[in-house]
C-alpha cells in the first residue's frame, strides 16, 4: 500500500480509507464479524478508518473503539458530527433542540460522544458531517479550534461543504486566527464527476486533503445493477431513487465494456478512477461483509491508462453529473422554493 499526504497536515493515509457506515445495525450487526474485516483491512495496509456518530446511532463508533483496541497508534481515525445520534432520514423520531447541528453547544458535546463510543481520547480528523446554514462558520471554526487546542481532535475537516464556503471558511479562519479546515469529504464517482468543476481545485487550492464518499456511485458500480433487471441487494431495500435512475443506468451499460476491455471488474474500474484524480487523497469503501472487502483490496493494484480515462469521459463528460445521490447535500436554495422564486407580483418586467 502506498500513502499521500492528508493535504498538508503531514499525515500520510491510504488511497483506500475505510468507511465504517456498514458496521452496526445499518448493515453488519454482528460485531464480531464487523471487528474482523477491520482488522483484515488494516492488515492489508489500510490505515485510515472514517465513521461518524450517526451511524447506526453510535454502533459503527462502538465496534471501531473494539477493533482498535491496541492498534489505536496506527490508526489515522476520523468521526464526523452534525446530526442527532438517533438520526432517522425517515423524519420518525423527532430532533430535540440543541441535539444537532455545528454549533458550539452541540459539537462538544458530540465529540465527547464519540470519543467515548470510540474509547479513545483524541480523534485525528473530526469532521463537520454538512453544512449547517443555521450556525456561523465562524463559530463554528471557533469550537473546532478550541478542540484543537485542548487536545481532543488533530484536524478539522467538512463534508459536501461547496466550494464558495470552502473559500469563506479560509477568509474567516485568516482573519480570526482560527484552526483552518485541513479536509473537505464529498461525494465523486464516475457517475458523479460535478466537484471537478469547483470544489476538487479549491481543496488543490487551499492544501486541503480530499476523502470522496461512494466512489461506487452507491453501489451502482458493482455491477450488481443492471438495466431493465430485478435487483435484489441490501442497498435495493431501502428504496434508493439513484438505484434505478434509467440515466445512471444506461451509463454503467457503457461502463462495462470499457471494463471488460480493460480486463478488470467494473468495481476495480471505479475505485482506480476515484484515486487517480490528484486532488483527491482517499477513496473511502464501505465493505459489509469480507468478501466485499476482499474483492475492493483485489484492486488495489489496478492503474487506468489514459486511453481507458478518455473512453469514460466519452461517457461521462468531466466536471458533470449522472443524476444524483439520494444522500447527496441540497443547499438551502434548492431545498425552498420561496429562495429562488420572487414573491408572485414582483416576478413581471412591468
Amino acid at each position: 500500500m502506498q500513502y499521500r499526504t492528508l493535504g498538508r497536515t503531514g499525515i500520510k493515509v491510504s488511497p483506500y480509507a475505510l468507511g465504517a457506515m456498514m458496521f452496526g445495525a445499518v448493515g453488519n450487526p454482528d460485531h464480531d464479524d464487523s471487528i474482523k474485516i477491520i482488522h483484515r483491512a488494516l492488515d492489508a495496509g489500510i490505515n485510515f478508518i472514517d465513521t461518524a456518530d450517526m451511524y447506526s446511532h453510535g454502533e459503527s463508533e462502538e465496534i471501531v473503539g473494539k477493533a482498535l483496541k491496541g492498534r489505536r497508534d496506527d490508526v489515522v481515525l476520523a468521526t464526523k458530527a452534525r446530526f442527532p445520534v438517533n438520526f432517522d432520514p425517515s423524519g420518525a423520531t423527532p430532533v430535540v433542540p440543541n441535539r444537532s447541528g455545528a454549533s458550539r453547544l452541540w459539537l462538544i458535546r458530540a465529540l465527547d460522544g464519540s470519543l467515548r463510543r470510540l474509547g479513545t481520547d483524541y480523534v485525528d480528523l473530526f469532521q463537520i458531517h454538512r453544512p449547517d446554514p443555521d450556525t456561523d462558520i465562524e463559530e463554528t471554526l471557533s469550537v473546532l479550534t478550541d478542540l484543537v487546542r485542548a487536545g481532543k481532535v488533530r484536524a478539522i475537516g467538512t463534508s459536501s461543504l461547496p466550494a464558495s464556503d470552502i473559500v469563506q471558511s479560509h477568509w474567516v479562519a485568516e482573519r480570526r486566527g482560527l484552526t483552518r479546515l485541513r479536509t473537505e469529504q464529498p461525494p465523486y464517482s464516475i457517475l458523479n464527476r460535478g466537484i471537478e468543476r469547483e470544489v476538487l481545485p479549491v481543496a488543490q487550492e487551499y492544501g486541503m486533503g480530499t476523502l470522496v464518499w461512494s466512489p461506487l456511485a452507491g453501489g451502482l458500480l458493482t455491477g450488481r445493477y443492471r438495466k431493465n433487471q430485478q435487483n435484489a441487494t441490501h442497498r435495493s431495500q431501502f428504496g434508493f431513487q439513484h438505484l434505478s435512475d434509467e440515466r445512471r443506468l444506461d451509463a454503467v451499460e457503457q461502463l462495462i465494456p470499457v471494463a471488460q476491455d480493460a480486463g478488470i471488474s467494473l468495481t476495480h474500474l471505479a475505485m482506480a478512477f476515484a484515486i487517480a484524480h490528484p486532488g483527491v487523497t482517499s477513496a473511502i469503501i464501505g465493505p459489509r461483509t469480507m468478501d466485499h472487502l476482499d474483492d475492493l483490496l483485489a484492486g488495489v493494484d489496478v492503474k487506468l491508462t489514459d486511453e481507458i480515462l478518455d473512453r469514460i469521459d466519452e461517457i461521462v463528460p468531466p466536471g458533470t453529473d449522472i443524476g444524483r445521490l439520494d444522500m447527496a447535500y441540497n443547499p438551502p436554495a434548492i431545498q425552498h422554493a420561496r429562495l429562488r422564486r420572487r414573491p408572485a407580483d414582483e416576478r413581471a418586467a412591468a
